[in-house]
């Protein structure tokens, strides 16, 4: 085993592919705030949904990018004017991010306790990547830094046969952000090379102008949720682009 390489990897873009999920997912707690929401999401919202999924950063955002979709916004509109029309709609729904991250939470919960077996399936991780991760815990240290909920990863994760100690997923739960996981990573493993895989373009630009983290090398994740402008800025930046067939051979 190669202990002098770490790898951080995100999971919802790098190693599930979540999209229509956490679209159903939005959906259903949607629903839960305004009445007026038909129960079943339409396939035409999903299909949208993954347009706008490169804007969101942590899964609850997903309740209300469905509403701006169930209202008629084209995801052109929600991508360029994002942060003024979620503003308008927590203030509207009088709803915090916090009361939004609980009932994210509490509707995957239910839905895993109707039917565990659905939702794994719409949960299902890139090709080739679960027999990478198996293969990858032989040859050298990995992790997780994700801003899904620990829980949530743990349980696609055992449906993959891959085995990830808690202490290596570091989610939502633990209320730190990326760079904070990754400062606290380098401190742990100063002997360490880090490669922190990424699929979210403003992640990575943001821990690149942290001068504290310039040691850590970041891997933007082509496969994942970014987009043709997204890829064009990260050239511009120097960031490493890594399509799925380059990472499965790393």
């Amino acid at each position: 085993m190669n202990h002098s390489i770490l790898y951080a990897l995100d999971f919802d873009g790098v190693i599930c592919d979540s999209a229509v999920e956490t679209a159903i997912t939005g959906w259903k707690a949607a629903n839960q705030i305004w009445g007026d929401m038909p129960e079943a999401v339409p396939q035409a919202m999903v299909d949208q949904f993954r347009l706008v999924r490169p804007i969101i950063e942590t899964g609850y955002e997903a309740i209300l990018a469905m509403r701006l979709l169930h209202l008629g916004e084209s995801p052109e509109t929600i991508v360029s004017s994002y942060a003024s029309k979620i503003d308008r709609l927590l203030q509207q729904a009088q709803v915090t991010p916090d009361d939004l991250k609980k009932l994210f939470g509490a509707t995957r919960d239910a839905w895993i306790a109707n039917d565990l077996a659905d939702w794994i399936n719409m949960n299902p991780l890139f090709s080739g990547v679960a027999e990478k991760l198996q293969q990858l815990g032989q040859q050298a240290s990995w992790l997780i830094i994700t801003t899904k909920q620990e829980r949530f990863v743990k349980q696609i994760l055992q449906a993959n046969d891959i085995d990830l100690s808690d202490d290596k997923i570091f989610g939502l739960d633990r209320n730190m952000s990326k760079p904070e996981v990754l400062t606290q990573l380098l401190k742990n493993h100063p002997d360490n090379t880090i490669y922190f895989v990424e699929d979210r373009l403003p992640t990575l630009l943001n821990v690149k102008k942290i001068e504290a983290l310039a040691n850590v090398n970041l891997i933007f994740a082509l496969w994942g949720y970014n987009t043709a402008d997204d890829k064009a800025v990260a050239a511009q930046q120097g960031l490493i682009g890594q399509g799925l067939e380059e990472f499965l051979v790393l």
